[in-house]
């Protein structure tokens, strides 16, 4: 049974997500306040948390910063009535993992919520049958795909869920170019067109975590006029 966690202060949006995602087999949790809402996500374990950016307490943008800071993996669903770019920008770059404006169409919602669900189940560790090539290593950086770990140079790298995914995306592929288009799609698994430079931010932090020179980068190459590949020559 898939936990989620529902922070929204509009009663009417709650019981309507609620019976849709019961019907889905989902445990609900409900909070209406931000700050009592994060303390929630920080003392159990979810599944998904639905995050509305309006909240009393504490913004959502808030929320989800302060949760980043000490859970990197917990997938993040945005809501909000706002729908100008810098705002979905923020929700991304702030670390949510997809973002829905509001009015939505509950079968939206349900299709985005099932392709977050499927990741977690993809990214799980397999009981039953190890993964080949589980550990990509290219000179002392390291890339274990199943603990979802990055050391360089034998020390961790803390990367959040989008960072680590585009991170695994290159390294198993080096070599090879990949817009900032098409890394939106892969990456976080919907076509949103026009925020390409979100993808360029979470390259620059990316890089900024494991790359010695940030001018002349080792591991991850710009491909001019397409957009990034990995180092094949490593």
């Amino acid at each position: 049974m898939q936990k989620v966690l529902i922070l929204e202060d509009d009663p009417e949006l709650v019981e309507l997500l609620e019976i849709h995602l019961k019907d889905l087999g989902c445990d609900i949790t409900a909070v209406s306040n931000g700050q009592e809402g994060l303390q929630t996500a920080k003392d159990r374990r979810f599944d998904l948390i639905i995050l509305d950016v309006m909240l009393p307490g504490l913004n959502g943008m808030e929320v989800c910063r302060r949760l980043r800071q000490t859970d990197r993996h917990t997938p993040i669903l945005m809501l909000t009535a706002l729908s100008e770019e810098i705002d979905k920008v923020m929700g991304l770059e702030t670390g949510a993992d997809d973002y829905l404006t509001k009015p939505f169409s509950i079968r939206e919602f349900i299709a985005r919520v099932k392709v977050i669900f499927r990741r977690n189940e993809e990214s799980a560790p397999s009981d039953i049958a190890p993964t080949l090539s589980a550990v990509i290593r290219f000179d002392g950086l390291v890339i274990d795909r199943d603990k979802r770990k990055v050391t360089l140079n034998e020390l961790r790298v803390d990367l959040s869920p989008k960072e680590f995914e585009l991170l695994v995306l290159l390294a198993s592929n080096p070599g090879k170019s990949y817009s900032r288009k098409r890394l939106l799609s892969l990456v976080w698994g919907y076509d949103f067109e026009g925020y390409e430079h979100t993808v360029n931010s979470h390259i620059n932090r990316l890089r900024g975590k494991i790359e010695a020179d940030l001018s002349v980068p080792k591991y991850i190459l710009t491909t001019w006029g397409v957009g990034y590949r990995f180092n094949e020559e490593l």
